[in-house]
């Protein structure tokens, strides 16, 4: 018999009834019925329910030992009784009566305990995650990651993608993060970076004549944590294709995520029709948003018209004194109680608002009127016009924001969110997608006065790359006109990642930065290594990186991706459990050539 186990702790059923069996694993609970000790064992397969009858040697012994104690139990393996049969227990029909025991390991008090699902500090979860991890919920969502994982590694693979390695040691990069840096050795002051993604890298396996690249690949980013983005480093599917399009990037992407939604969406629901394509202005104007939650069915209008020259002199006056003013209105299905007017107003005077104007309709005398301060402001012909505009009926209400687009669209696309929520009006188990398209090349930056990158600068502007060339960086209204070959990919309003069709050309990527302020000499000195590749041929490319954390987050029904990563930082980016960050020791400093200047010690020279 092996010294440790003949079977799982979820393995036995009635057909080894009969049989002796040997089982090891963490004691999961205990309980005194009667004389007779009942016990759970468990292990990464599951549970099984051990006995042992007062006149056995063990007993005392197993009585005494703690919960989480790590034992192995050799007995015969028999039928509960038809009263004790657990039918949510895949073991639940047996148990095994223990004739012998071995005590592997002792546990000391726990610092958190494993049964149950106890709100703990993040604090003494993360300091103590080897037996945070031992929780079923957990533990199964770990095991998740993992088969997510595989899954995406075997759909990539039957789209053709190969998959390969990038360096994790290599140059500093300008990517939107802060790099975290290794001091080299061999090269006394001079640092590698680890690769906040594998941007250059990938582009460059396209350059070398490969074809669809794929990875698993670990990012690098020193900055701050928040729920959907965990400090320090995370995995994204990296992925590039040679001589491409938008459309077939679009097109090997949608079948992977759909089907691998669809793969571990238990009862939730994966849409069959293609993912819908918003451009991004469109998301903005009617979401609020280029994340938009589909789940919601409100779409913001513009109704600028019905309150210019109106008797509601606040919105009437900013759109007379300013051209850019817009009022937009947030509908509000069957939001038409007072009650949940003020709640909303009272939420936007939270938020740092001065308030959130709206209208509420309700039958008096058998027709329709409009209710509150604005209707009775603007009359009741402009009050029914905005109700046909909206397609409201008694019992809807409507919000409003105005001023300049730019400045308030976040602000009303919050309150939309707010409104589905607080009206029950998110659709349920169900995973909805869109791909956000036609990103801004440009926008101007109001601070230094000039055109500026809007959101990717490696992107292929949408244009002739002939006409591009042609433009004078002082031809504003195009550049800031212009669109780039950008995307986003959203899932129930989480970005799970942009992508681009890459400017694979090096004149046109240097005019682009050049329209930007940055100079050819700082473009070389930063990217040199690409736009050389560049030089000697490379051919049009395209790519996205969904992540991987992410989607184990929305797959798993989480809200923080603490939840489904095995070893996480706290939100300080410190790993409590192995204490890190630490000094290094002084002979690791004089190895590097390096000194450390503290905070204060700066502060106090």
């Amino acid at each position: 018999m092996h010294a440790y186990r003949t079977h799982t702790c979820g393995e036995l059923r009635k057909a080894q009834m009969g049989e002796t069996a040997r089982l090891s694993g963490w004691i999961h609970r205990k309980r005194d019925h009667g004389g007779l000790l009942f016990v759970d064992l468990r292990d990464h397969y599951g549970l099984t329910q051990c006995v042992l009858e007062p006149d056995n040697p063990n007993f005392a012994t197993l009585e005494r030992m703690r919960a989480e104690s790590v034992v192995t139990v050799t007995g015969k393996v028999v039928a509960r009784s038809e009263d004790t049969i657990n039918p949510n227990l895949p073991t639940g029909e047996i148990e095994l009566l223990v004739e012998d025991l071995v005590v592997q390991s002792a546990a000391e008090e726990l610092p958190l305990p494993v049964f149950g699902e106890p709100d703990w500090s993040e604090e003494v979860r993360l300091k103590h995650r080897y037996i945070d991890l031992r929780r079923e919920s957990l533990h199964k969502r770990i095991v998740l990651r993992s088969k997510i994982i595989d899954s995406l590694r075997r759909r990539m693979v039957d789209e053709g993608f190969t998959e390969y390695q990038t360096p994790i040691l290599t140059a500093s990069s300008p990517e939107g993060a802060r790099d975290f840096l290794v001091p080299s050795r061999l090269h006394p002051g001079q640092f590698y970076a680890l690769p906040q993604a594998p941007q250059q890298f990938k582009q460059l396996i396209m350059v070398s004549g490969f074809d669809r690249y794929f990875q698993i690949a670990p990012c690098f980013r020193d900055e701050d944590a928040r729920a959907d983005r965990a400090p320090g480093e995370f995995y994204q599917l990296d992925m590039e294709m040679s001589f491409v399009t938008q459309d077939e990037v679009f097109g090997v992407m949608e079948p992977v995520l759909a089907g691998l939604f669809r793969e571990f969406a238990d009862d939730r629901k994966v849409p069959d029709e293609a993912f819908p394509r918003i451009p991004y202005a469109e998301a903005m104007r009617k979401y609020g948003s280029d994340k938009p939650d589909l789940r919601n069915p409100i779409e913001m209008e513009a109704v600028t018209e019905h309150f210019a020259g109106s008797g509601f002199k606040v919105f009437a006056g900013m759109i007379e004194k300013n051209p850019k003013v817009e009022v937009w209105a947030i509908p509000a299905p069957k939001g038409g109680s007072r009650a949940f007017c003020d709640r909303m107003n009272s939420w936007a005077q939270k938020e740092g608002q001065p308030g959130l104007g709206y209208i509420f309709w309700r039958e008096e005398e058998g027709a329709l009127a409009g209710a509150g301060p604005i209707a009775k402001n603007i009359g009741p012909e402009r009050t029914e016009a905005l109700r046909i505009q909206l397609g409201l009926e008694a019992g809807d209400a409507v919000f409003f924001a105005a001023g300049e687009p730019s400045a308030f669209a976040s602000f009303a696309g919050k309150a939309r969110n707010v409104v589905g929520q607080e009206l029950n009006l998110f659709e349920e188990n169900v995973f909805r997608f869109c791909w956000v398209v036609d990103f801004p090349m440009y926008e101007w930056d109001e601070d230094n006065k000039k055109v500026d990158f809007s959101h990717n600068p490696f992107s292929m502007p949408q244009m002739d790359p002939d006409a591009f060339m042609a433009l004078n960086k002082d031809d504003h209204d195009t550049l800031l006109g212009m669109k780039a070959w950008q995307y986003d990919i959203i899932c129930n309003g989480i970005e799970l990642s942009s992508g681009a069709i890459r400017n694979h050309r090096p004149d046109v990527m240097l005019k682009a930065f050049e329209f930007a302020g940055y100079g050819e000499d700082v473009v070389e000195e930063a990217f040199g290594g690409m736009l050389n590749a560049f030089r000697y041929g490379a051919p049009p490319h395209g790519g996205i990186a969904p992540g991987v954390d992410r989607i184990v987050m929305i797959l798993a029904d989480q809200d923080n991706l603490r939840e489904v990563v095995m070893f996480p930082k706290d939100q300080q980016a410190r790993d409590l459990m192995m204490n890190a960050p630490a000094p290094a020791e002084m002979r690791q400093l004089r190895e590097l050539h390096l000194r450390t200047v503290t905070p204060e010690a700066k502060k106090d020279s």
